[in-house]
């Protein structure tokens, strides 16, 4: 009989922990708004994607070493406390050339993933049971190797130091994966880790909004403004559908890793959107590319959303016909902003693909469950 888990309470000190991550991302996602004179937007675009791996893979390792070992004691909440000023520190020294900031950067990275080889090697000390001593040392190993990498990075001179640190930053992303059956004999408690992505994510959202806000200032509002907010709002319908009513909370004997690698595109698909509605309404940025940018984000969070599939309920599926609308709705209407490339077609285009696209799936989801 599979192990079925009691659903772990989230405290209190790891909602505050994830505060400082999503600032961490909104900080980021300037990366993408100011771009330096002598930087392009796909340079940026590639270190907004390495520092994001960063920063998500950082929250993802904390969080599953919480679900399984954290027992929200004084020594964790100070964990939390030290790896909360690191992540501070780097977010807000991402201002100008990547030259100017990357080694004090890197530096900081390295002794961030340093106190997650702390963490582990705690409970690699204290535990008694093999599967705990195993699973452990597979994490210090992974995490020793970015730290050191990181660390060597961080010394060595720009060029060089970046591709070593990169290669830190991929292992530790690509590893976990790898091991994936080496994690099944100690599961995460399955309710506790989706509550804490969902929590990220809906925090994500927010940020989104924040940064919406000027578009309901009163110099600034328009119709457009309530289509704009209406774009988040279907997203963020989306999201729950599929989190809140389709998936299966009652999973055992799961990684979790299918869970936290399908959340990459959800997240980096929330921040291409953000910075694209900026865009779109700047006259310096051309118009297709705000759409051809805002519609990437749009399909990496619809690819998160339908990855999820592996945890449904039985009896509630996406049936093929809401796979195939999603689909062709969003690339049906990516064509249509890139033919009328302006500000009001690109919102009002992409609030009828959002939209439509959340009632198709919620109606789906009704019919299901009232069969």
């Amino acid at each position: 009989m599979p192990k079925i888990f009691k659903p772990k309470k989230v405290e209190l000190t790891e909602l505050f922990y994830d505060l400082v991550f999503v600032y961490a991302i909104s900080k980021l996602t300037g990366l993408l708004s100011h771009i330096p004179e002598n930087s392009s937007f796909l340079q940026q675009l590639i270190i907004f994607s390495i520092i994001m791996i960063v920063f998500i893979n950082t929250w993802m390792i904390e969080t599953v070493f919480t679900n399984r070992y954290s027992q929200n004691s004084i020594e964790n909440i100070i964990f939390f406390m030290v790896d909360m000023g690191i992540v501070l520190f780097m977010s807000n020294n991402l201002d100008g050339s990547v030259t100017n900031w990357f080694h004090p950067f890197t530096l900081a990275a390295a002794l961030l993933s340093g106190t997650l080889v702390l963490q582990y090697a705690l409970v690699h000390w204290r535990t008694n049971k093999m599967i705990d001593k195993n699973l452990t040392k597979l994490f210090i190993y992974i995490l020793s190797l970015r730290t050191g990498l990181l660390l060597v990075g961080a010394l060595l001179p720009f060029k060089i130091g970046l591709i070593i640190a990169l290669i830190g930053v991929i292992s530790s992303w690509i590893l976990p994966g790898i091991y994936t059956k080496k994690m099944t004999n100690r599961a995460i408690n399955f309710p506790h880790l989706l509550e804490r992505l969902t929590a990220l994510i809906i925090i994500s959202f927010g940020e989104t909004i924040v940064d919406i806000a000027d578009y309901f200032k009163i110099s600034e509002f328009t119709p457009y403004s309530i289509l704009i907010f209406l774009i988040i709002c279907s997203l963020f319908m989306t999201y729950i559908t599929q989190f809140d009513h389709f998936i299966d909370e009652t999973k055992s004997n799961e990684t979790g890793n299918r869970l936290i690698y399908l959340h990459y595109p959800i997240l980096f698909g929330i921040s291409l959107i953000t910075v694209s509605l900026d865009f779109i309404h700047e006259n310096e940025f051309s118009k297709t590319s705000a759409s051809t940018i805002l519609f990437i984000g749009l399909m990496l969070f619809y690819l998160g959303i339908f990855l999820a599939d592996f945890y449904n309920k039985n009896n509630i599926q996406k049936k093929n016909y809401v796979k195939l609308y999603f689909s062709f709705s969003t690339l049906i209407n990516l064509i249509l902003c890139l033919s009328f490339p302006s500000f009001h077609a690109i919102v009002i285009i992409t609030a009828l693909v959002t939209v439509s696209n959340s009632v198709v799936l919620s109606e789906s989801m009704i019919q299901q469950t009232h069969l």
